[in-house]
């Protein structure tokens, strides 16, 4: 038990020296001449991989954005882009220690998380909601009693299930996918009867799947939660360059095309459309930039 805390400890203290040694962001990028982004290999239209190194979606696309106009901010004739695979367990630290300079792919933003790590201004608004098989009969929370509920390991979605008001006395089974393709494996298989997630990582599964009509999203809206690209906490500099460049987006229309392209129309591999249409919480988001944690969001 002991050698767990020595080691526990030596690791605390590695995160923090390496955070220490990198919070000035901007200059490391500047006298590295590189930066390195965290991505997603299977968040939905936000953030997925097309293989072989290739990451793609609206909020990569975006990310690339920010670094266009930090290497213009910074007077840089080029700053090479470095793509490193995050899952929900690991990208928080690897954020801390100095791996990914700026994590854009599905993470919520919340106060937990704040004391961790810093958050940029919220860039999308989404709705934790539950699919399931089109044939499955599941239409409600009250109908996941007694069955396995596949989720996320690292995400928050079954532990928001649990705590919404109808899920009073509804007893299932967790089970857990290492990423959100390989959860949506368990409902496809039928090792789960529901998936429970944000509903454009939902949605952006089943569009890929052999057979999108085989499945639909159900039930209430578990939880209303800010998305948002993360990077190390104390480095105002960095954040407010960050910021400033998507607020850019968010005023100037990229953004609202970026986030056409990506969820309205036919996109790769399998040239299909997500098809879910720009939410009025994100609208709100776009005219009002903030970085709020999603207990502001709750209802009062």
């Amino acid at each position: 038990m002991r050698r767990g805390l020595l080691a526990a400890a030596a690791l605390t203290v590695f995160a923090v020296g390496a955070q220490a040694q990198s919070s000035d962001t901007l200059k490391k990028i500047k006298d590295s001449g590189s930066i390195t982004l965290g991505v997603r290999e299977s968040s939905g239209a936000l953030a997925y991989t097309l293989g072989n190194g290739k990451y793609v979606g609206f909020h990569t696309e975006m990310a690339e954005r920010v670094v266009a106009a930090l290497r213009r901010q910074l007077g840089m004739s080029e700053i090479s882009v470095k793509y490193q695979p995050v899952t929900s367990q690991n990208r928080i630290p690897l954020v801390q220690n100095g791996t990914v300079d700026l994590e854009c792919g599905s993470t919520t933003n919340n106060t937990a998380r704040q004391k961790d790590v810093s958050f940029a201004v919220t860039t999308y608004v989404e709705e934790v909601r539950i699919a399931v098989k089109a044939n499955s009969g599941i239409t409600s929370i009250a109908q996941l009693a007694g069955k396995n509920v596949a989720t996320t390991t690292g995400t928050t979605s079954v532990q928001t299930l649990r705590k919404h008001e109808r899920a009073t006395g509804v007893e299932f089974k967790e089970v857990f996918g290492k990423d959100h393709a390989d959860s949506f494996l368990l409902l496809e298989s039928g090792r789960a009867d529901a998936f429970v997630m944000d509903g454009q990582i939902l949605a952006g599964n089943i569009s890929k799947s052999k057979a999108p009509k085989d499945y639909k999203i159900v039930g209430e809206v578990l939880s209303v939660e800010p998305i948002a690209c993360m990077l190390r906490k104390d480095d105002a500099a960095f954040k407010k360059a960050v910021d400033d460049a998507i607020i850019a987006m968010m005023k100037n229309g990229d953004l609202a095309k970026m986030y056409d392209k990506w969820f309205m129309q036919p996109i790769p591999p399998a040239n299909v459309p997500v098809g879910l249409a720009l939410s009025q919480a994100t609208k709100d988001a776009w005219a009002n930039p903030n970085d709020k944690p999603m207990e502001a969001y709750a209802k009062k």
